[in-house]
């Protein structure tokens, strides 16, 4: 560590790791993280933290990907977990938590990202599975923290603590961001547009794992693709299939018509683009025309002009697909990414403190291959005059990111606290 800095290694690494299987066995998908928040703000307010809720850190206008009946059911078991009430009400439906540590003395305004949501991926269930053996799987089924978000949340509290126990010799302001609805790319545009980091001079995020091995930090990702994700609601007319197949309006033909036409889009010559249908949901028996049907999928593009491309032509194939049989189409947006591009004097800054914070090895650039609603963030820090990075902080994983068997090296979350709080500290006496 910095001479600005001082930890016990060995005592934060073993609360880093009793932070992550916590928050692993208390899995909570998008917005329905009302445990997860409560518990961390029950820590951060522990250890003096301001802390931000609600419309302080969410421009509820911009939410997307939003179930209210979930939500009620996600509020109603946090509860019987054991959440605060009072952070319950602070809450006031929307999760989240944003901490601010002002030191009272000048300084840069230095902003962490932490994303805290699960994946509703069903967890494994074999006796090999480190999680269930050691005790500490998933206690709702059909959710799991299988992308890393609860090692995210455990690195964030450990800078939090650091921090707080470094008051005195710091300078400045620290915001820390423990973000909801990351995935499906949900939240990032909500936070971004509520202000609350309209201050920042120097923002940080970061992803554990990613194909990255242990020990590897990789300073500069690369190709961070643009995505919408997208509900199409099909609604036709139900009528008897043998007596009067007439009388209806195949709203699961409709779907299916659209699948095949989305599928067949043609890729565009100037980069990468996708599209995906990852539900389908139509009928209610063999005997009667489906009145109803749910597509739910998404876009991407290596840019914005051609994630567009490929957005519109679901719209375009959508509206098409209804006309020809006669339904009623609900286009319902459920989230959005945007690329990002990290500030070059920031890359060489993670790149130079790398190995002193526990990495062995320095990679500056990497595809990411992914979507990331950090975009939103980076862009509103550098759009009101800061600078923002994204990186990678290398993990072994048993397997891939939204698997049921995913579990990372719990090793490797002390060096990116090392790293984090080493930026800061050099940011403070040495600012780029």
């Amino acid at each position: 560590m910095t001479e600005t800095i001082t930890i016990d290694e060995n005592a934060l690494g073993q609360r880093l790791i009793n932070h992550r299987r916590e928050f692993h066995r208390y899995p909570e998908s998008a917005w329905c993280e009302f445990f997860t928040t409560s518990r961390i703000a029950g820590l951060l307010q522990s250890l003096g933290y301001e802390l931000h809720f609600s419309d302080a850190i969410i421009h509820r206008d911009t939410i997307m990907g939003r179930d209210e009946a979930e939500v009620a059911v996600a509020r109603e078991r946090a509860m019987g977990w054991g959440a605060d009430a009072n952070f319950m009400a602070e809450m006031d439906g929307i999760t989240g938590v944003g901490a601010v540590l002002d030191t009272g003395r000048p300084g840069p305004v230095v902003a962490l990202r932490f994303d805290i949501d699960a994946v509703e991926v069903r967890e494994s269930q074999e006796d090999a599975h480190r999680p269930r053996f050691l005790g500490f799987a998933s206690l709702q089924p059909g959710v799991t923290h299988a992308c890393g978000h609860d090692a995210h949340t455990a690195i964030g509290l450990g800078v939090a603590e650091t921090l707080a126990a470094n008051r005195d010799a710091l300078c400045g302001k620290i915001k820390l961001l423990f973000q909801p609805a990351e995935e499906g790319c949900r939240a990032g545009k909500a936070v971004a547009q509520s202000g609350w980091l309209d201050d920042v001079d120097y923002l940080f995020a970061a992803h554990i794992g990613m194909n990255v091995p242990s020990g590897t930090l990789v300073c500069d990702p690369q190709h961070f693709l643009c995505s919408s994700k997208f509900d199409l609601h099909f609604s036709g007319k139900a009528a008897h299939a043998g007596i009067e197949p007439n009388a209806g309006c195949n709203a699961l033909a409709a779907a299916c018509t659209a699948v095949t036409q989305m599928l067949a889009i043609p890729r565009h010559r100037d980069g990468m683009t996708r599209v995906n249908v990852g539900q389908f949901h139509a009928g209610n028996g063999r005997n009667v025309i489906p009145a109803k049907a749910v597509l739910m999928g998404e876009t991407r593009g290596e840019n914005r002009t051609l994630n567009s491309y490929m957005y519109q032509q679901v719209e375009q194939i959508a509206r098409a697909a209804a006309q020809m049989h006669g339904v009623a189409l609900e286009i319902k947006t459920q989230g959005e990414a945007i690329g990002l591009e990290n500030d070059p004097t920031l890359v060489e800054l993670l790149a130079q403190l790398g190995l002193n914070s526990g990495f062995s090895q320095i990679v500056l650039e990497k595809d990411f291959g992914a979507s990331e609603d950090a975009g939103y963030l980076v862009e509103r820090v550098q759009a009101k005059g800061g600078k923002a990075i994204y990186c990678l902080i290398g993990s072994d994983l048993a397997a891939g990111h939204h698997s049921g068997d995913f579990d990372i090296d719990e090793s490797r979350m002390l060096p990116a606290v090392k790293l984090f709080l080493n930026a800061i500290s050099e940011l403070q006496t040495h600012p780029v």
